[in-house]
């Protein structure tokens, strides 16, 4: 068998299907190059390993990824071994307002520790991180948390943050329930995806309430939703971030009646040591801005497994 159509039959068992294995293959190769290559690979062994659509290993394809996924999934951390510079890689994803206002003057500080720091950033949601850490493909992340998390994987909460309407400040309503008690379908509502916890748990009391408020512009970060707000293309659902400052043009409006979320950071044991430096770094942040104490740093965190 090619070992290089092995490796990219790997990439596509590995993220389910041959355009999601191009967006992930760190090297650039087009998909019909991989469709060519695969076929090429079927046909040496005489049978199919998977169905395009939807994707779906056959019990052939099967076997012969469980066989060759050990050897891949550990030919990063071989480099780094034989490279010599694993202590001072860091693999990190998390939203944007984290990647933007709070890691930069972090990682220059770890980089005074670690003068040889490399680092890998990704802007992620929720099921992106978990899956991320789940595939090793970085060292720890920061997410909302909802549910239960994917097995060795490791949690720890940071925050909670409770709900708000944004509103234009020169809107007449002083609370989210004034707002909710008028003609809904004449407001565009700017929220997260329908995936993302803030809108769930948005859309869950929408519901008891017996009301209907479909989102009209979807958005993927706070920062977006603030400036659709302020140019008055609608009302947004945000969150209340600890020791931020809204613009001028923008109120908000707490919703007290819905739970808050719980932002958290998620890793896999074992830590190098620069990772380990950034989950102290932000447990005392996240500790200052919430002004509450301060989790252990060391103190053995549960590991919650998915049923």
């Amino acid at each position: 068998m090619n070992l290089h159509h092995l490796e990219l039959f790997y990439y596509v068992a590995k993220h389910g299907g041959i355009m999601e294995a191009v967006r992930n293959i760190p090297y650039g190769v087009q998909q019909p190059a991989v469709s060519g290559q695969l076929g090429q690979l079927e046909h040496d062994l005489g049978q199919r390993l998977f169905i395009r659509r939807p994707f779906t290993l056959t019990a052939g394809g099967t076997e012969l990824y469980r066989f060759i996924r050990p050897f891949f999934d550990q030919l990063p951390r071989m480099e780094e071994k034989l490279r010599g510079d694993v202590s001072e890689r860091l693999r990190f994803a998390g939203p944007t307002l984290v990647l933007r206002h709070h890691l930069p003057a972090m990682l220059s500080e770890i980089r005074r520790k670690f003068p040889g720091l490399r680092f890998d950033l990704r802007e992620a949601s929720q099921p992106q991180v978990e899956k991320a850490l789940q595939d090793q493909e970085i060292d720890l992340g920061i997410t909302l948390l909802e549910g239960t998390i994917g097995a060795g994987i490791e949690s720890a909460v940071l925050m909670q943050l409770n709900l708000v309407l944004l509103v234009p400040s020169d809107r007449p309503e002083k609370t989210a329930e004034a707002v909710l008690a008028g003609d809904l379908l004449q407001e565009t509502l700017i929220s997260f995806p329908e995936t993302e916890p803030v809108y769930r748990r948005f859309r869950e009391h929408l519901t008891k309430k017996g009301l209907d408020w479909p989102t009209g512009i979807e958005l993927g970060s706070l920062d977006l939703i603030e400036t659709y707000v302020q140019q008055r293309l609608g009302i947004g659902l945000s969150v209340k971030i600890p020791g931020g400052t809204l613009r001028p043009e923008i109120r908000e409006l707490p919703l007290k009646e819905i739970p808050g979320v719980k932002v958290g950071i998620l890793w896999r044991s074992p830590l190098n040591p620069v990772a380990e430096t950034l989950l102290s770094q932000l447990k005392e942040k996240a500790r200052l801005l919430s002004n509450s104490p301060a989790p252990a740093i060391g103190a053995r965190t549960r590991r919650v497994h998915r049923n």
